[in-house]
């Protein structure tokens, strides 16, 4: 495997330097990765939702970014989380069905279960539910180490493409989503909604359990998604090595450089992979143009305000609770009570 390295001197995976590109026309399922990617490729401007990142390596990443000086999100709201557990453990009450969405490393919700714990009221059952089935189950094992008398049940999903779970234990009082990280922010305001409605009809009379990251100074926004070490970056690229690995791909990584700014306007992070030079790739067999300075649009990061989140959560159905905050009003953690 050949690895080219960013600036920052952040390995990663260049497969286009091992093979050819596939050059047979393949049609991928409608809904996947290589579909999807296609699609993407062939619109202006070239757009691709943001949960293609997360593969094995692309997981792996994500965890490095989290641990990162600049990255404040993880940080803020894993304080926040141990400083109103108690809080949060009573809203969440004895013999809750526990749904995360986007669980990956399921890092925050330990703090949850041992606030859980400490008060005799473990839920009935937790269902970590992730797009990344290997990284997922590798997860699960370790949370059933420490805490062993909890009902573990994962679920590989798309939690975007619809949801449904298996019925709710014996007892359950109440079915709580946890939806930590500000992943909402990843959305448009009108699929924020629309997850949200899902949520409603998976969460129908419990709660939802969800962290919001707040605006604040651009200038802090973009260190968080322009890091000094370039995780940030190898992490956006390696979207395509991974079309390079699964799809047959030729990406030439070095040709494409990580871009991140914080669009006001629209308040929102965005990131893409910008085009070095006038190129020409090649993926499932059908061949793609990039224009010198032509970009990928691989994600958004929304920034909210206490209200404005709130808003969109009216809109499906739910009821704001409480709100839990830091002292910075950084991050937000919001109590939302689903309809019946």
């Amino acid at each position: 495997m050949k690895l080219f390295e960013t600036q920052s001197g952040v390995a990663v995976a260049n497969d286009a330097q091992m093979k050819p590109a596939t050059t047979a026309k393949v049609a991928p399922p409608a809904g996947s990765f290589g579909a999807d990617l296609l699609a993407a490729l062939g619109t202006h401007p070239k757009s691709i939702a943001p949960k293609y990142f997360y593969d094995v390596e692309g997981s792996r990443l994500f965890d490095q970014i989290c641990e990162l000086p600049e990255y404040y999100p993880t940080r803020t709201e894993t304080a926040l989380l141990h400083e109103r557990a108690g809080d949060i453990a009573q809203h969440i009450g004895p013999q809750a069905d526990l749904v995360e969405f986007g669980a990956g490393a399921m890092t925050k919700v330990r703090i949850l279960l041992a606030a859980l714990g400490q008060a005799g009221s473990l839920p009935s059952r937790y269902v970590p539910i992730d797009i990344s089935g290997d990284y997922l189950n590798e997860a699960a094992v370790g949370l059933r180490q420490q805490f062993p008398q909890l009902r573990v049940e994962p679920l590989a999903a798309d939690y975007s493409q619809g949801l449904a779970l298996p019925a709710s234990p014996p007892g359950t009082r109440q079915r709580v989503g946890f939806f930590p990280g500000s992943t909402i922010g990843n959305y448009t305001p009108d699929e924020a909604v629309e997850f949200f409605r899902m949520a409603a009809g998976v969460l129908r009379g419990g709660a939802l359990l969800i962290g919001a990251d707040l605006i604040k100074d651009p200038a802090d926004l973009h260190a968080a998604y322009s890091d000094a070490q370039g995780v940030t970056a190898a992490f956006n690229l390696n979207l395509l090595a991974r079309a390079n690995r699964e799809l047959g791909a030729n990406f030439e990584l070095a040709q494409f450089a990580h871009s991140a700014f914080y669009n006001a306007p629209l308040q929102r992070i965005e990131m893409h992979l910008m085009s070095r030079v006038r190129q020409q790739v090649t993926v499932c067999g059908q061949t793609f143009s990039f224009d010198e300075g032509e970009t990928l649009h691989t994600e958004n990061s929304c920034k909210f305000t206490v209200e404005s989140l709130r808003g969109l959560a009216r809109r499906a159905g739910f009821t704001p609770g409480p709100v839990w905050m830091d002292a910075g009003k950084k991050f937000s953690v919001h109590w939302l009570v689903a309809p019946k």
